[in-house]
């Protein structure tokens, strides 16, 4: 009996399912472990990175259309911008460079920019800032150039591209190369307009620049206009650069000196770029990368930094927005980090753009997010055309198996050749007309509602009545100084006996019928004046009146009513 129970037992712990599976497991050869485990990290890749070589295989490798945002009435698309051929096609990112963080990591590590030999010219501004100024013309690129020194000669009728260039970039960056070889060999005179303290300059003044500081391209923009008054001018700019750009073109209106533009990959909403940074862990990566190089510029200028901003701060900061609040608020006179996002953000000036501008972002932007574009802005402008890819990365926008070419560099390149050729390039400069500051609200423009202190609500122009005022008290004493006295005294003697009147009605009647001519009165005054200001609010100016002013006169009539009802049951009772 014991003998059968052991093998029972030995029966169940043999035939223990567990024991079944984890002798299969061993089973299975090591390598089908690793390509398992090889799958599995690929598609963990694949959806890290944000890959679309599936997708494009679908495609058959055609690539992704262009998608235009434009107002149906822009004279800028039917003119310039239907003749671009590259911003009507497809965009296919190369094809090993699938990604918008592949793309944006192989700009910056490698990149493979054209040697460029630049020229430099240092300006410097009002306030002793110092602005590397560095040229690459047509003759340069050419190799025509005769002059044996390192002075800039170009053609004062030969087309002018200024380049602002991103956040910690410069005339030496990839993408920047890329940019100014492509023009200068399509015929223009190129210079890049490096930030305080970029290309090797010193930082001379307690002025840095930041994302919203436009003082510093105006001076250049005008500086370029006074020197070649008859070159016409066009300015491209990239990342923080677009939206120093777009925020210039906002501000000064139609007084651009500019015949068009460009703003490649801006971050439009600074606030909403903030919050898109730290969503995820990739992005986390490029705010590291970032705050990197901006605590890489402020060891550079170190002495000035030091002094303007809070050091231990800097040297402590983990992210952008740390940098911002140690260093470019404090600099900046900004109250809050938030409000320097606010104020700086290019989002605000799109509607006052008065010049042909080419907006290009791609939907995979990892730094500056989509989410942040302007649509309706750009669409309700009939001078803004916006051009979005699915896929290009952060100022990557790579193409070919060699990835040499820049899509978004050709795309700029034809939208410029197409705009001089345009009647566009020829129109005179529109009328100015009264910029809306974006920072004020609505609320502060006329007209105006004024409460005063009885409570009544009345309308007033945007004009100040002071000079009413003083007006009128002009024209009095002119009326006296050409003799015209005996007049005003007959004036003044008429209008005594009024009051004279008026007194007298006053002592004569009931209390009652005093408080309710002393409400009464006022408010007649003040429908007339309303009248003579604004005779379209009068109906329902009158109606306020009445509504606010309704307790003090109905309880004073109420009173009336009451005293008139008491003597008129009181006398037939006392005669009884």
């Amino acid at each position: 009996m014991t003998t059968n129970c052991v093998d029972s037992m030995e029966l169940l712990a043999v035939d223990s399912p567990y024991d079944l599976l984890f002798k299969a497991v061993l089973l299975i050869p090591i390598s089908h472990y690793l390509l398992g485990l090889l799958f599995v990290l690929i598609v963990f890749l694949y959806n890290f990175l944000e890959m679309h070589v599936l997708g494009d295989l679908f495609t058959g490798f055609r690539g992704q259309p262009v998608s235009l945002t434009f107002n149906s009435s822009s004279q800028v698309y039917h003119d310039v911008i239907s003749k671009c051929k590259i911003l009507h096609g497809r965009y296919l990112a190369t094809p090993w460079l699938c990604s918008p963080h592949l793309q944006t990591g192989f700009l910056h590590f490698f990149g493979r920019p054209p040697v460029v030999d630049y020229k430099r010219q240092l300006f410097i501004t009002s306030d002793g800032g110092t602005i590397a100024l560095d040229w690459l013309t047509n003759a340069d690129v050419k190799k025509q150039a005769t002059q044996l020194n390192d002075a800039v000669q170009i053609d004062g009728k030969d087309p002018i591209m200024i380049v602002v260039p991103g956040l910690t970039s410069d005339s030496d960056s990839a993408y920047v190369k890329h940019l100014v070889f492509k023009m200068a060999k399509s015929g223009w005179n190129v210079v890049v307009s490096n930030h305080r303290g970029l290309g090797g300059v010193s930082i001379t003044s307690d002025c840095l620049y930041n994302a919203g500081w436009t003082e510093d391209v105006r001076k250049v923009i005008d500086h370029l206009h006074c020197q070649y008054p008859e070159a016409p001018l066009f300015a491209v700019g990239t990342s923080i650069g677009a939206n120093i750009l777009v925020k210039y073109l906002g501000e000064d209106g139609s007084n651009v000196p500019l015949i068009g533009a460009a703003a490649i990959c801006s971050p439009w909403d600074l606030s909403i770029c903030d919050r898109f940074i730290n969503r995820r862990l990739v992005q986390k990566f490029y705010d590291k990368a970032l705050t990197f190089g901006l605590k890489g510029y402020a060891d550079l200028h170190h002495s000035v930094l030091s002094r303007l901003a809070d050091w231990e701060g800097i040297k402590k900061s983990r992210s952008v927005r740390d940098f911002d609040n140690y260093a470019t608020r404090i600099v900046g006179k900004y109250e809050t980090v938030d409000t320097y996002y606010r104020r700086c953000s290019s989002s605000s000036y799109v509607g006052n753009v008065m010049v042909p501008l080419l907006c290009i972002s791609t939907i995979d932007d990892p730094v500056c997010t989509s989410e942040a574009i302007p649509w309706d802005e750009c669409r309700l402008n009939n001078n803004i055309v916006l051009a979005t890819t699915q896929h290009g990365g952060h100022l990557g926008f790579f193409e070919g198996i060699t990835a040499k070419s820049v899509w978004w560099v050709r795309a700029v390149d034809e939208f410029f050749g197409a705009l001089q050729s345009s009647p566009l390039y020829h129109r005179k400069k529109e009328i100015a007309v009264p910029l809306i500051n974006p920072q004020e609200s609505l609320i502060d423009q006329a007209p105006y509602l004024n409460v005063e202190e009885d409570g009544l609500v009345t309308a007033v122009r945007s004009e100040p009545i002071a000079d009413v005022g003083v007006k009128h008290e002009e024209d009095i004493k002119q009326n006296k100084s050409e003799g015209d006295i005996p007049h005003a005294e007959e004036i003044d003697h008429r209008t005594r006996e009024k009051e004279d009147e008026k007194i007298e009605l006053v002592g004569s009647s009931d209390i009652s019928e005093h408080k309710a001519s002393g409400i009464t009165v006022p408010v007649k005054k003040c429908l007339n004046q309303i009248s003579r200001q604004n005779r379209k609010s009068l109906w329902l100016l009158a109606y306020i009146a009445i509504i606010t002013t309704w307790p003090v006169v109905g309880s004073a009539l109420l009173l009336f009513l009451k005293k008139k009802f008491q003597n008129f049951v009181s006398g037939p009772s006392l005669r009884r």
